[in-house]
């Protein structure tokens, strides 16, 4: 009778042919880069994906509201009290655009008001009818593009720009007193973050 004897450990028979243990180390070492790219690689291909979506979007919204321009209608309460622009009660023919990037945050607002409208308005950035300057256009031709305002026109233009310390904003003011009953007034208020 032939005794069988317990397999010793480390013995050839255990592990297999020689090739077969390099084909496993190889296999293991695919697994493990594997799951390195899909854990870090394919994150950091989304972020990039992400980013440039991100910027395209911002992009795209800017060319869409550049190309609408003004928005007919009041600006918000929020946007009023941020860029410190009380517009007067009563006031019609209103419209507003805001901007915002990294540098400057702008609302651009146009309005007719009333003699009493006006002075509350200058009022409001603690300024009075004495400040307003004959033909000075203060707002900028860039200011006028953005917009579609033209104050090129013959008008009876006067102009203030109410500078202020930061966090405050400045405020740049051009009236149309042609109607002088029902002044037209026209805001760009800029805040730097």
């Amino acid at each position: 009778m032939t005794e069988t004897l317990p397999h010793q450990a480390g013995t050839p028979e255990d592990h297999g042919p020689p090739g077969e243990d390099r084909r496993h180390m190889i296999r293991r070492r695919a697994l493990t880069l594997l799951t390195i790219v899909l854990l870090i690689g394919v994150p950091a291909g989304y972020l990039v994906i992400s980013a440039n979506q991100s910027r395209d979007s911002g992009r795209e919204k800017e060319a869409k509201y550049a190309a609408t321009g003004m928005t007919r209608g009041w600006p918000s309460k929020l946007q009023r009290r941020i860029y410190e622009l009380p517009v007067p009660v009563p006031s019609e023919k209103i419209a507003y655009y805001e901007t915002n990037n990294w540098k400057t945050s702008r609302l651009y607002v146009q309005f007719q008001t009333t003699n009493a409208g006006l002075d509350a308005f200058l009022a409001g950035l603690g300024l009075d009818r004495d400040a307003l300057q004959k033909d000075r256009i203060a707002i900028s031709d860039r200011a006028q593009r953005v917009t579609g305002w033209n104050f090129r026109s013959s008008s009876t233009w006067w102009g203030v720009v109410n500078e202020q310390r930061n966090p405050a904003p400045t405020q740049d003011v051009v009236v149309d007193l042609d109607d002088p009953d029902y002044p037209m007034v026209y805001v760009v208020s800029r805040t730097v973050p």
